[in-house]
């Protein structure tokens, strides 16, 4: 699919992470912005057993259940689950909510207790029973993709999922190199950060204004395509709502210049190499 992992051009999602804060009034303004994504082909869907404790992927269930051949639909095991046996039962809980038969990709949603190789074993069971397509995982450091790729082996992991917006660059240091020479598509979560997205009047927010006026974008068009000028990554914006739908719509509309990137990485520096990712 061609907002899946990352395979050409800038890539965003329909409604990312975190939609397990729609509350139930919000209900149909939710699924009217997962039905509006899917028909502007963002079709990767992200959800977790832990957003709403199932009511996230129960949502996405109604949204999609006549549409789940346009949608690519991922969820995530909590750590504490994710033993061989728990692994599964949570994945069939998941299917149950989402009303489907299959994931296209699961996730390991962070480390945890359990070995990663129990994990993984369950991963690859599911993948065999078709309940899963692939899988990968979340939140993981250089050090922690050693150890997955190493209990793994090379080819399996399709994608690890982490913090990434213009004020958190930490992974362009080692995650997205590691992930590029070893195959593994970047999936960036709140990539306009939380509740800090650049104001229009600081120094960085009028260099995204001014970007975005030269290619009639917004502002957070321009963060996404930034964000997603690499082609192993790709991006998983929050929206709740059509118009948040649409205007990342909008990202896949236009290419930065390279005048573009380098005046975004002058306002936006990536700083020092942190001791560890931040987690979310």
């Amino acid at each position: 699919m061609k907002h899946a992992f990352g395979q050409g051009g800038p890539q965003i999602a329909s409604i990312g992470q975190g939609s397990w804060y729609i509350e139930q009034g919000d209900r149909k303004e939710a699924i009217a912005a997962f039905r509006r994504g899917l028909d502007l082909g963002l079709c990767h869907i992200d959800t977790a057993e832990m957003y709403g404790d199932g009511r996230s992927e129960a949502i996405i269930g109604e949204a999609i259940a006549d549409r789940r051949n346009d949608a690519f639909l991922v969820s995530k095991v909590l750590p504490h689950n994710a033993s061989k046996s728990g692994t599964r039962a949570a994945c069939e809980r998941s299917l149950r909510h989402l009303k489907t038969d299959r994931l296209d990709c699961y996730l390991l949603h962070w480390r945890g207790p359990h070995p990663l190789a129990e994990t993984f074993t369950a991963f690859e069971a599911l993948k065999a029973e078709g309940k899963i397509l692939s899988w990968g995982v979340s939140n993981f450091d250089e050090d922690d993709l050693d150890e997955a790729l190493a209990a793994a082996g090379p080819g399996a992991i399709a994608c690890n999922q982490v913090l990434y917006h213009l004020r958190e660059r930490a992974i362009e240091h080692a995650v997205i190199p590691w992930c590029e020479r070893h195959g593994v598509a970047v999936t960036a979560y709140s990539p306009f950060g939380h509740d800090d997205f650049p104001a229009s009047g600081s120094a960085g927010g009028r260099v995204l204004a001014e970007i975005a006026a030269a290619h009639g974008a917004t502002a957070r068009q321009v963060a996404l395509a930034f964000l997603t000028r690499r082609p192993s990554v790709f991006a998983i914006p929050k929206a709740g709502k059509v118009p948040h739908v649409e205007d990342n719509a909008g990202a896949l509309r236009f290419v930065l210049t390279e005048g573009d990137l380098a005046r975004i990485e002058t306002a936006f520096p990536r700083g020092r190499k942190p001791h560890a990712l931040p987690m979310l």
